[in-house]
């Protein structure tokens, strides 16, 4: 499902989100990376876990990013009816030098096996919880 249509009360909840730099970023790197864990965001960003969260729970009431939950971890993504629209905007914004320096110090990270997600995907099941 696309949003095709909304509301002020939208737009203006958009608009706040993308207002903040803590969020372009975060966003900036879901979009890029599809999914990613606070762990993960906050070794990237180098922020606190309370920055991190809180700025993705403003993302998430604003209706921009939904989460799954694997075991103890929650993986954070753009949702699919505002993917579009998220996108668009940020498209403006890409050659940014911050938002590039996030995205190269993520495939530096990735690359060297550090994140949490890669541990997550990568580790044999037991059997056993």
């Amino acid at each position: 499902m696309r949003l095709k249509h909304f509301s002020v009360a939208f737009g203006q909840q958009l608009f706040k989100a993308f207002g903040d730099d803590s969020r372009v970023r975060i966003l900036h790197l879901l979009w890029r990376n599809q999914e990613m864990c606070i762990s993960d965001l906050e070794q990237v960003l180098d922020f606190t876990q309370t920055k991190t969260s809180r700025q993705l729970l403003y993302l998430k009431n604003a209706g921009l990013v939904n989460f799954r939950r694997l075991d103890n971890w929650a993986f954070y993504f753009i949702k699919d009816e505002v993917a579009d629209l998220v996108v668009q905007l940020l498209a403006f914004m890409e050659k940014d030098a911050q938002l590039t320096r996030d995205q190269q110090i993520y495939q530096t990270l990735w690359s060297n096996r550090e994140l949490a997600a890669y541990k997550l995907q990568n580790r044999r099941w037991t059997g056993m919880p």
